[in-house]
């Protein structure tokens, strides 16, 4: 699959504001992000970008007094691990427990838990808020002997670590190609067992059953499918979900209750959110 590249520059630029130009974006189908300087880089497959729906978003933008200016370039399937090395990937320890670094890397801290993670081109390296945020969620359950869903999985960085943890099994699920092959090399690269990757969407699930489902995809997306992640959970059932702002909490906790879901609790890091909701 062929990406669009997307450069956005704001002027003037303060670091929240490539945060809150990424979460317009991700409502309009983009799926990668990585910050600049003055801006952010943005991704999304060719057939998904719309020039009408970005220029709404750009004239639509919340922050008052900033002038955005964007340019687009189609770039075709490439390894991204050069890109990574270069210019953003950086070993990253969270919770003290778990290092994520990639294969290239040298003087890795040492931790409990070591996830290689070479990204390619899905960007889930545990840099961005709500990937950390959901770790940190990772690393205080107990999942052993559990049966677990990594959805919307990326480089399955959750996934692994969920398998690590103890987890009976662990099912990764992407609607990305990139992100599933980049998930079997990962899982490989781990030399971890009983993780399952599936192409496809919130349509697989029918029949599926989980005790714990880790969603971190982004709010538009994790309210039209919460009830199908539902469906999937005993009573019991616990559904951790990311990829949103705290302002979207009072949204995603309404959608949970009309879902047989109550909310547990939820933590922010820099405007990030996750919420841990339980099945009654």
């Amino acid at each position: 699959m062929d990406y669009i590249e997307l450069t956005v520059k704001m002027r003037p630029f303060e670091e929240y504001m490539g945060d809150v130009m990424a979460a317009c974006l991700a409502d309009i189908g983009y799926e990668s992000f990585v910050p600049m300087e003055d801006g952010l880089l943005a991704y999304v497959p060719e057939d998904g970008y719309d020039d009408e729906a970005l220029a709404g978003v750009v004239r639509c933008f919340p922050v008052q007094g900033v002038a955005v200016d964007y340019t687009a370039k189609r770039i075709e399937q490439r390894d991204w691990n050069e890109e990574w090395e270069k210019n953003f990937f950086q070993p990253i320890v969270i919770g003290n427990e778990c290092v994520i670094h990639s294969s290239f890397h040298r003087d890795v801290p040492q931790a409990k838990y070591d996830i290689v993670i070479d990204p390619k081109m899905a960007f889930g390296t545990g840099h961005h808020e709500t990937t950390g945020l959901m770790i940190e969620e990772i690393l205080r359950m107990d999942l052993a002997g559990k049966h677990v869903l990594d959805m919307g999985c990326g480089t399955s960085v959750l996934a692994i670590l969920a398998a690590m943890r103890g987890a009976a099994d662990v099912t990764a699920i992407d609607i990305d190609t990139w992100c599933t092959d980049n998930s079997h090399d990962n899982v490989a690269l781990n030399h971890v067992q009983g993780i399952r990757i599936l192409l496809g969407g919130a349509e697989l699930l029918d029949g599926m059953h989980f005790d714990i489902i880790l969603a971190n995809i982004n709010r538009n997306i994790l309210l039209a499918d919460m009830r199908r992640y539902a469906a999937c959970l005993p009573a019991g059932g616990e559904l951790y979900m990311s990829g949103f702002y705290t302002d979207d909490i009072p949204a995603i906790e309404a959608e949970a209750a009309r879902c047989g879901l109550a909310l547990a609790h939820s933590r922010e890091k820099n405007r990030w959110a996750v919420v841990k909701v339980v099945k009654s």
